[in-house]
């Protein structure tokens, strides 16, 4: 296995588009040395929604992957693509397994997020369903300015604002993603760990029911 996880000098060569808004796709981010490993130790997510990184349980790889894409110089790469001092600004991770039909419709992401990323570990998507979209308006999802298959090893990162719409075509079943956000402060973190806390545990809840 490669002792780096992620490539950044793919990060830093890959231009950063603004059109709709602020974004750059990145295919083969995780090393592909890595992504086996990566797989293996995946946390064991086998219902839908997002769930917070510390409640899940995974295994060494998956923990150095964490590690680097919050690390300083992941942060310093992001830093100077985007044009923005996230300095005193904490990271949050979320991480998504399992796809439901209601998934993926158009959206911004809060106020709070100023910067989203999601890394992609679905091998060989075949699927013309569940490929994130970038829109221009709220309106459809047809007519996309991009559209992201959720390849393994693909990044997808954009700045956040009230324009940033994004969803994707209705898919059920395995749709892993790790999602990053560089959030306003550590109140952030720890409310929206707790939402999404409560959330995945009702869901367990009713999955006995």
């Amino acid at each position: 296995m490669t002792a780096t996880l992620i490539d950044l000098d793919k990060f830093r060569a890959t231009p950063l588009a603004s059109d709709p808004y602020d974004h750059l796709v990145v295919p083969g981010f995780i090393q592909a040395a890595a992504r086996d490993a990566i797989h293996q130790d995946y946390p064991q997510v086998d219902k839908p929604g997002s769930h917070p990184l510390p409640e899940l349980r995974f295994g060494p790889v998956f923990q150095k992957l964490m590690e680097e894409i919050q690390g300083p110089e992941m942060t310093r790469a992001f830093e100077e693509k985007f044009g923005i001092d996230l300095t005193g600004h904490p990271t949050m991770v979320t991480v998504r397994g399992m796809a439901r039909a209601k998934d993926g419709q158009i959206h911004t992401d809060s106020k709070t997020k100023l910067i989203t990323v999601l890394i992609y570990m679905n091998p060989s998507w075949e699927s013309s369903d569940g490929r994130l979209r970038l829109l221009r308006t709220p309106d459809s999802l047809e007519n996309p300015v991009v559209e992201v298959p959720p390849d393994e090893g693909t990044l997808l990162a954009f700045r956040n604002g009230p324009t940033a719409w994004h969803g994707h075509t209705s898919v059920e079943g395995p749709r892993r993603a790790i999602q990053l956000n560089w959030v306003t402060d550590e109140g952030v973190v720890r409310r929206e760990q707790f939402r999404h806390g409560i959330s995945s545990k009702v869901k367990k809840l009713l999955s006995f029911g």
